[in-house]
């Protein structure tokens, strides 16, 4: 506190006395008081202030009054979950890649590309569309969520039919790439 004061001080010192370099209308700027009154409240009528706000403050609704499409089903919640999904996958894969050779686990390529030929047809669609999916709907809803971030589709119905969209979209190409190969 001591170092501000000081600091404050010189400058209106140096305001005080302007220069060609430290026109008037910057030094009368900086030498506005703003007064403030504090006064000391005893620990009680401190605590019945604070009850006194606390009951004029809003009480969050609870979630059942919200529309389930708009909450679980938003894709803001999703884009949490799907990030979650795609992080825990690469991290725990990197994990298993790290002790492998210590615990004798093949994971290289070529022995999961092996295992990978044995599996049902079924088997392999439904491993791609888990992979895929969370990384459609992620990259697609990150584009959305940088348009929404740069001020538009912000009216109801487009946060509606965007998120929809979305869905539908990541629905849509994750079946694409499974299809693909």
């Amino acid at each position: 506190m001591n170092v501000q004061r000081v600091g404050l001080r010189a400058v209106r010192r140096v305001a005080a006395k302007p220069s060609n370099v430290f026109p008037k209308v910057l030094a009368a700027s900086l030498m506005q008081f703003r007064p403030a009154a504090t006064t000391t409240l005893p620990p009680s009528e401190a605590e019945a202030q604070l009850a006194a706000q606390r009951l004029k403050r809003p009480l969050a609704p609870h979630l059942s009054i919200y529309k389930y499409d708009q909450t679980w089903f938003g894709a803001s919640a999703w884009q949490r979950i799907t990030g979650g999904i795609l992080s825990c996958g690469l991290y725990g894969y990197s994990l298993i890649y790290l002790v492998a050779p210590l615990a004798g686990i093949h994971v290289e390529s070529a022995s999961l590309a092996a295992f990978v030929a044995t599996l049902p047809a079924v088997v392999k669609g439904g491993i791609k569309f888990g992979l895929a999916w969370p990384f459609t709907f992620h990259s697609f809803n990150g584009v959305r969520h940088l348009v929404m971030d740069s001020g538009f589709a912000f009216s109801k119905k487009a946060i509606f039919v965007g998120g929809w969209g979305v869905w539908g979209m990541s629905l849509v190409t994750a079946l694409g790439l499974v299809a693909l190969y």
